[in-house]
């Protein structure tokens, strides 16, 4: 049986990793940083950071649910032009297949979770 996943308040703040720019901006210079957790289970999870930038993003071959921490992000859906902007303790769901642009307007960070 997996073991529980569990990322400390401290380590959502302090412990992520400099992964360099995120592959594929088009505007700005954005930097990420991370905190993978190994689940077991097949799922991806941890704390994922960037710095303001754009790019495009296609959600394959997996769903990803993910919960802002701090931060500003605006989603365009390329199916229906709609634009969400998302902050601070929202919860947002990209289904299998979605694809779009996210534009980091304040460095944002998140939980995510990819299934």
């Amino acid at each position: 049986m997996p073991a529980l996943v569990h990322i400390s308040a401290s380590s959502a703040r302090d412990k992520l990793t400099p992964m360099g720019p995120r592959v594929g901006a088009d505007a700005g210079d954005p930097q990420i940083r991370q905190l993978p957790v190994e689940t077991g289970t097949g799922a991806k999870v941890g704390i994922w950071e960037c710095t303001p930038g754009s790019y495009r993003v296609d959600v394959k071959p997996a769903s990803e649910t993910c919960y802002v921490i701090e931060g500003k992000a605006v989603l365009e859906d390329d199916e229906t032009g709609s634009r969400l902007t998302i902050t601070a303790g929202d919860f947002v769901t990209m289904p299998k297949g979605w694809s779009g642009r996210w534009t980091i307007e304040e460095t944002l960070r998140k939980a995510y979770t990819t299934f």
